[in-house]
C-alpha cells in the first residue's frame, strides 16, 4: 500500500529527528531534508493550486500601501483588535473560532491606508489543511507583513508552534533570503566560491545537496553563512519572506512582572491590550516603521508640487514602482523622470526607470507624446 504524502512527510520527519547530530551523519541528514523539502512543496503546490470551493471568503484582492495579516491561536483578541484600528467591523465573541473568513479592513494612519487581514484562529497540522489551514496559510503567502498575536499565556510556546506551520508551507517570517547566487553551466562541476569558511555544513555536503536538486555544473557564489534549511530553501525557489511583528494582547491581564519576563524573549514585541485600546497608536506606529512606508511627492510639468496628497510607495522602490503605482501606462509611455531630493544628486536630475527614491523626493514623470 502506498504512502500518502503526508504519511511520507512524516516518515522523513521520523528519521530526521531519530538521527544522531554529528560530522558522520551530516550528509545523510542534508539528502533527508532535501527531500523533505521536496514532498513538502508537492503538498503545497496541490494546496495552492486547488480549484475547489473550499476557498470561498479567502480571495482578499490587495488594497492600500501596504498589507499586514492579522495571525494567532483562536481567541488571541485578532477580531477586537481588528475592529478598533481600522474601519472594518470584524465579528467578535467571547469563544473560539469567531471569524471563520478573511476579513480586511483599513488602517489609515500617519498619512498611509495599510491593509489588515483578521483571519481565523490557526491551530496545529493547519499546514495539513486542519482547520481551513490551506486557505489561512495561503492568504498569509501573499502578504507583506505578518502581526503574530500571542496571548501573554502559553507566548513562547504558540510562538514556535505557529512559525512551524508556516515554515512547513514556505513562509519564512522575518527572515532575508540567503544571499547565495547559482549559475548553472553546461559542464565543468561545481565552482563554489565563498566569503568565508563554511561553519554551519561542510563544503561537501553543501555539494551533495546541490547535486540532490541535479545541481552538477554551476558557478556558486556564497555571501552567507547558510544552514542546510537555508540552503535547501534557496533550491525550492519557493519561499516567501514576509515582514514579522509580535505582538502580546491582553496586557491588562497581566502583572508588571510577567510583562518584564515576556519582554526578554520577546524584546521587539508591542505590548497592548486591544479590547482596553492600550498601547494602539504605538501598534500603529509599529506596523507602518515596519511595513517602511515612505512620502513621495508628484509634480506635473509646469506645475506646482502636490503637497498635498503624497505617494506613499515602499522604502527602496524606484521609479518604476512609482509608474505602476500611479497607472500601468506610465511605464509603457515612459521617458523619463525629473527628480530633486534626497536621492538626486542635483535638483531636477534626469533619471530612468531603475532609479531608486528616498523619503521625501519630488517626482516629474515625462511620457511619450503621440
Amino acid at each position: 500500500m502506498s504512502l500518502t504524502i503526508d504519511e511520507k512527510i512524516t516518515k522523513i520527519e521520523d528519521e530526521i529527528r531519530e538521527t544522531p547530530k554529528n560530522k558522520a551523519t551530516e550528509k545523510h541528514i542534508g539528502v533527508l531534508k532535501s527531500k523533505l523539502a521536496k514532498w513538502r512543496r508537492k503538498k503545497l503546490d496541490q494546496q495552492l493550486s486547488s480549484k475547489s470551493g473550499t476557498s470561498y471568503g479567502f480571495d482578499v484582492k490587495k488594497a492600500g500601501d501596504g498589507s499586514a495579516v492579522l495571525i494567532g491561536f483562536p481567541s488571541t483578541g485578532k477580531s477586537t483588535l481588528l475592529s478598533n484600528i481600522t474601519s472594518k467591523i470584524s465579528k467578535i465573541g467571547a469563544y473560539d473560532f469567531t471569524t471563520t473568513t478573511a476579513i480586511p479592513g483599513i488602517m489609515e494612519h500617519r498619512g498611509t491606508q495599510v491593509q489588515l487581514i483578521d483571519l481565523p484562529g490557526i491551530i496545529e497540522d493547519a499546514s495539513k489543511g486542519k482547520g481551513r489551514g490551506k486557505e489561512i496559510l495561503a492568504v498569509a503567502r501573499s502578504i507583506d507583513l505578518i502581526v503574530l498575536l500571542l496571548e501573554y499565556k502559553y507566548a513562547e510556546e504558540i510562538y514556535s508552534k505557529i512559525l512551524n506551520e508556516l515554515s512547513k508551507v514556505a513562509i519564512r517570517p522575518g527572515q532575508t533570503k540567503p544571499d547565495i547566487k547559482i549559475t548553472k553551466k553546461e559542464r565543468g562541476g561545481i565552482a563554489l566560491s565563498t566569503i568565508s569558511k563554511l561553519k554551519q555544513m561542510s563544503e561537501q555536503t553543501f555539494v551533495n545537496i546541490l547535486r540532490e536538486y541535479k545541481v552538477m555544473n554551476a558557478a556558486v557564489t556564497v555571501r552567507c553563512d547558510p544552514t542546510m534549511d537555508e540552503l535547501i530553501d534557496v533550491l525550492e525557489g519557493n519561499r516567501v519572506y514576509p515582514k514579522l511583528l509580535i505582538v502580546i494582547n491582553k496586557i491588562d491581564l497581566i502583572s508588571a512582572r510577567q510583562i518584564t519576563r515576556l519582554r526578554r524573549k520577546f524584546p521587539n514585541a508591542v505590548f497592548i491590550s486591544a479590547l482596553k485600546e492600550e498601547n494602539l497608536d504605538l501598534l500603529k506606529d509599529t506596523i507602518i516603521d515596519e511595513l517602511e512606508l515612505i512620502q513621495v511627492y508628484l509634480k506635473k510639468q509646469r506645475a506646482k508640487t502636490d503637497y498635498e496628497e503624497p505617494l506613499i510607495i515602499t522604502s527602496g522602490s524606484t521609479i518604476k514602482d512609482v509608474c505602476n503605482k500611479i497607472h500601468r501606462k506610465f511605464k509603457k509611455q515612459f521617458r523619463y523622470a525629473v527628480v530633486s531630493g534626497p536621492s538626486s544628486k542635483h535638483p531636477n536630475q534626469r533619471v530612468g526607470l531603475d532609479h531608486t527614491i528616498q523619503e521625501g523626493d519630488v517626482i516629474t514623470i515625462i511620457v511619450k507624446q503621440f
